[in-house]
């Protein structure tokens, strides 16, 4: 089962790069971020028309989540716990049943944090809050769980071109990190850092000053694992080369393949 994230940034800009990504890499499951728009407006048909079912949870113009699958959702959950009057659509989580047992995956959406002296600091590092105390409840139940999305969150040194330059940055500041190390030491799976040490992987390069040129990136997409899904990774991919096509979003796709189709 080949397993991806990708922060699409407005899926009414990038419908057509989506496709022709889908078409090529032929992903079973996708967690998308950033749609940008609001559910009865997400274009679901040519989706669907490349035989995924469609899951979204969105907001006029602001964050949106979806989960595109090649298997049937036996339950759609939007909305992160913890919070009921966070209305930010940050957060989707669907079943899926596959033919070695349940499936959980979320797709996810984390706050950016800054400026880090307003109060999106503070809600970034509650949302992180948040999604701990979600994971801790969901590896009780011992499934399949995969969380997989835009974390906004730099975990080491060798996920930035120049941590030095970022050390002040929501992303990278000690509270952020030690909050995303966190979640790995509850039992999640970093799956690009399971298969790789090595430096430059990056998902992310700004619009700006010629990141994308110089190589100036960061690793802020990711995908976690449970200890049973992460038992069934076999390999990992950052399909850099997308972030060359014409109008493309900042962020790329990052894929795990795991042996469970």
């Amino acid at each position: 089962m080949r397993v991806a994230t990708w922060n699409i940034n407005s899926i009414k800009q990038r419908v057509d790069n989506l496709v022709a990504w889908l078409t090529e890499r032929a992903p079973d499951i996708v967690c998308l971020q950033e749609t940008k728009c609001v559910d009865a407006a997400f274009p679901c048909e040519p989706l669907e028309s490349l035989g995924y079912n469609v899951a979204v949870h969105g907001q006029k113009t602001f964050n949106g989540v979806a989960i595109l699958s090649k298997y049937r959702f036996d339950e759609v959950t939007p909305r992160l716990p913890g919070d009921g009057n966070d209305e930010q659509a940050r957060f989707i989580e669907a079943v899926i049943s596959t033919p070695a047992g349940a499936l959980r995956v979320a797709s996810l959406y984390l706050p950016n944090g800054n400026p880090v002296n307003s109060e999106k600091y503070p809600y970034k590092l509650k949302w992180l809050d948040r999604l701990y105390h979600y994971a801790t409840e969901r590896l009780k139940l011992e499934e399949y769980l995969i969380l997989a999305g835009d974390y906004n969150v730099i975990p080491n040194l060798a996920d930035v071109y120049d941590p030095a330059g970022w050390i002040d940055d929501a992303l990278f500041r000690p509270g952020s990190r030690e909050k995303f190390h966190a979640l790995t030491h509850l039992g999640l799976t970093d799956a690009v850092r399971a298969t790789s040490d090595a430096p430059g992987l990056y998902t992310f390069w700004d619009y700006q000053a010629g990141a994308w040129q110089k190589n100036n990136g960061l690793r802020i997409d990711h995908i976690l694992l449970s200890p049973r899904a992460a038992d069934r990774l076999t390999a990992t991919a950052i399909d850099r080369r997308v972030r060359s096509w014409e109008k493309p979003s900042d962020h790329v796709p990052v894929v795990a393949e795991l042996a469970l189709g």
